[in-house]
Order: C-alpha cells, then sequence, then structure tokens
C-alpha cells in the first residue's frame, strides 16, 4: 500500500493514543519498504530495514503499534516473547521458530487472499453440493415438480437460512490433527507431510448445514487455488514485507549475570543476532532468508538498559525509541476518540440486555483521573488500568442486567456515580481480582 508516513500516523491515531515519536519511527521504517521497492535490484540488495527497539511501560502501546501496522499495509506479522527461547543445548524453543510462525502467519495471509478471488466459483460448487444432499433428502417432496426447479427452490432456501440449523449425513474430509513431535517445538501437521502420497480420507458425519456449508467452501476454495504459488508468494511476502515482534527483550538482557537462571540470556541473544543480522532458516516451504524483514524489538527496561544487550544485537537496532506513561488527558482520549473505546464496547455490550449506557463528560474525566492516579501509584499497568477501572465501576450494572424481557432503561453514568463506585478502590487500591 502507497502510504505517506502522515497518512501512517494517521492511520495509527485511529487507534493508539499519544506515543507520536514510535508513530514517527514505524511508519518511516512502513514507507522505506515501499521506496526500498521501487529500486532497481541491484540496489534493493545493498539496503536493509532499519530495526527498531521501543521502550517504555507496559499497556502504553508498543504492541499494539506492531499489530496495527501490519494490519494497515497486510503485512505476515508474528509477535514473539524473548523469554520463551532458550539458548541452544538447553530444552525449549529453537528462535528459528520465529521466521518459520512468520512464513505460516505469510501463507495464510495469501490464502485468505486467493480465497476471496475465488470465492464466487467455490461458494456456488459447495451450494450445489449441499443442494444435492438436500434433494436426496427431501426427495419425498418433490412430487410433480421438474428436479431443475425442485433444486431451484432448495437453493434459494438455503441462501435465505431456511436450513441452517437442519443435520444432515455427510461425506466430509478428514483433516488430521496436529502434533508436537518436540515438546515446545512447532506443531507438525501429519497430513500435510504426507498428503501428496496418500488419498484424502472422507469421513462420514451428521453435521448442522450451515457448517456442512463451511466445510464445502473451504474444500473448493482449496481445488481452485493453486497451492504452490500461494506458497511461493508467502515466502516472497514473508522475506521482503514480514514484521517480527520481539517482545520482552529486556528480560534477556542480563550484562554481568553468569549464574543460576541468567545462564542462557546472553546466549539466546546471540542465537537471535544472525536472524535480525540476517540468514537462511529452513521451513517446510523451502529456504527463506530473514536480511530484509522488518525486527521491532521492545521491553519496559525498568532494571535493564538497552545498553545492557550485547553490543552486536544492539547494533541491529539502529532506531530507538522511547514510549511515555499515559497521561490523564491520553486515558480521555482512549475512553473517547479511538475507534473502538472502551465506552463504546460496554455499550454495545449493555444494549444485548436493553440498557442504554451512556457517559457524561465529567465521568469520562473522573475515570481518567482515577486511572492516572492508581498507576502513579501503585504497578503502571498503562491502558489496561482502564479495563479494571471500568470492570469495577460497571459491576453492579452488569450483573443485574438481562435475564428477563426488560423494557429498554438509559443508564447515565456521572461524575457522581464513578466517585461512589469506585471509592473503595482509590482508597485501597484492591483492584486484584480483575488484574489478568
Amino acid at each position: 500500500m502507497d502510504l505517506s508516513p502522515k497518512q501512517i500516523v494517521n492511520e495509527l491515531n485511529k487507534h493508539i493514543v499519544g506515543q507520536d515519536e514510535a508513530k514517527k519511527a514505524v511508519a518511516i521504517a512502513l514507507r522505506n519498504r515501499y521506496r526500498r521497492s521501487q529500486l532497481s535490484p541491484e540496489m534493493r540488495e545493498e539496503i536493509t530495514p532499519k530495526n527498531i527497539i521501543m521502550k517504555g511501560p507496559t499497556g502504553v502501546g508498543k504492541t499494539e503499534i506492531a499489530r496495527r501496522l501490519a494490519k494497515l499495509v497486510k503485512a505476515p506479522f508474528i509477535k514473539v516473547e524473548a523469554t520463551k527461547y532458550t539458548e541452544v543445548g538447553y530444552v525449549g524453543k529453537d528462535v528459528e521458530g520465529m521466521v518459520r510462525d512468520l512464513v505460516e502467519s505469510a501463507v495464510r495471509l495469501v490464502k485468505d487472499e486467493k480465497a476471496a478471488e475465488v470465492s464466487v466459483k467455490a461458494t456456488a460448487a459447495a451450494e450445489q453440493r449441499v443442494v444435492k444432499i438436500l434433494s436426496e433428502l427431501k426427495k419425498a417432496d418433490r412430487g410433480e415438480t421438474p428436479r431443475e426447479v425442485f433444486e431451484a427452490n432448495l437453493l434459494e432456501s438455503l441462501r435465505k437460512g431456511v436450513f441452517d440449523n437442519l443435520v444432515v449425513e455427510a461425506d466430509v474430509k478428514d483433516e488430521p490433527k496436529t502434533m508436537e513431535l518436540v515438546p515446545g517445538g512447532a506443531a507438525i501437521n501429519l497430513g500435510s507431510i504426507f498428503g501428496e502420497m496418500l488419498p484424502p480420507k472422507k469421513k462420514r458425519r451428521k453435521i448442522a448445514v450451515k457448517e456442512l456449508l463451511k466445510l464445502f467452501l473451504a474444500e473448493e476454495s482449496d481445488k481452485l487455488i493453486d497451492n504452490d504459488a500461494v506458497e511461493e508468494e508467502a515466502v516472497r511476502r514473508a522475506e521482503n514485507d514480514g514484521i517480527i515482534f520481539i517482545d520482552e527483550i529486556d528480560k534477556i538482557a542480563a550484562k554481568g549475570n553468569t549464574g543460576g537462571a541468567d545462564v542462557s540470556r546472553e546466549g539466546v541473544q546471540r542465537d537471535i543476532l544472525p536472524i535480525v543480522e540476517g540468514s537462511t532458516v529452513m521451513t517446510k516451504y523451502g529456504p527463506v532468508k530473514t536480511d530484509y524483514m522488518l525486527f521491532i524489538a521492545a521491553g519496559a527496561f525498568h532494571v535493564a538498559r538497552v545498553e545492557d544487550l550485547i553490543p552486536e544485537l544492539q547494533g541491529r537496532f539502529p532506531v530507538s525509541v522511547e514510549l511515555t506513561p499515559l497521561t490523564k488527558e491520553d486515558f480521555i482520549n482512549i475512553l473517547t476518540s479511538t475507534e473502538h473505546s472502551l465506552t463504546r464496547q460496554y455499550a454495545v455490550l449493555l444494549a444485548v440486555d436493553n440498557i442504554d449506557l451512556k457517559f457524561t463528560p465529567d465521568a469520562i474525566e473522573a475515570i481518567a483521573e482515577i486511572s492516572e492516579e492508581i498507576n502513579m501509584t501503585s504497578e503502571d499497568i498503562g491502558a489496561r488500568r482502564l479495563h479494571t477501572v471500568m470492570e469495577y465501576l460497571l459491576e453492579d450494572i452488569s450483573f443485574n442486567a438481562g435475564g428477563g424481557d426488560y423494557p429498554l432503561v438509559t443508564v447515565e453514568i456521572d461524575r457522581k456515580y464513578v466517585e461512589e463506585h469506585l471509592a473503595k478502590i482509590t482508597k485501597n487500591r484492591d483492584l486484584k481480582k480483575y488484574v489478568l
């Protein structure tokens, strides 16, 4: 997608409040990818992405910035925890697994795009298969009606959802279960390995028509999609557009520690280093180069510092941005100006039980004040604090709603209501039962 850095930041602003420096850095990195794609192959080979390291407290938007960025340009994206990996020689996950997971993400992405392209043909074929089953099931109702007319009527009813909950018997593809050959390793689908050699197995099942249509649609899509082309495009996209977000990188920064649990931390850094520098990883789709993938690392860096990472790894993250703790104004914006704000989420949830939930401006301000105060006086968990405060605030309303056919009731939350219902937590900060 050909977006300018300013346009990228504007899109991110719809979902993430503040953190302009971090947004600017990722927007430039993304635009540089587009610029690189317009160059000659010789020059393109020489230009590698400028990886980014984000430091800031939890809940201020580090992961969300990376996730929204990838979604914006439909790039393959995965988030990994640096603490999940252990040094070669120790039992645990292999760092190359992050690249394999990225390629799997790319395959799903490309497959979904191809499925959308063939959806009209696939839907028609799937519907015809279901109609044949319904025609056989309801042949007693056909009477003197010509087959073509009878099946056309069945198809019309199928599209209207008349048969959605009707249970029928049908032969469907039996998908082999995935299994882990190595504890902590990637899940392997034996069917995908031996599928070329063995004929597809069918299984007789009793299933609702709505679900059967979905299964048939997936089968018909697979028939129309060229899997080799999908895999080739997925590898290309993973290599050139892939984004790997490495979270909790500060937890493996243990300079000077040489014993106990810290023994393998520097080793993990050294194992991650070649992946970030650029290497070739073998996957089931063939060799994948990591040279042009964009790596975004993040951590709170409360105890460790970026300088505690090994110098070689620091050198592979030339762009460093600091995310700031959220202020009262940030909380107000999160509650009011984001596309899927918390206040809107709770309003639509409670609307299911005929409650019209409204928040006055002074109530929003009070919630923001309390959230900021608790973050400052106890653990700073960023925007996640709003979840705990809102859940506590609306506990009585959520508990008493529902369970009957009640008329529409309007409930207005004002500052007085907020202060009364949050008085307890502002005194003793007892939010533990809501912190996941």
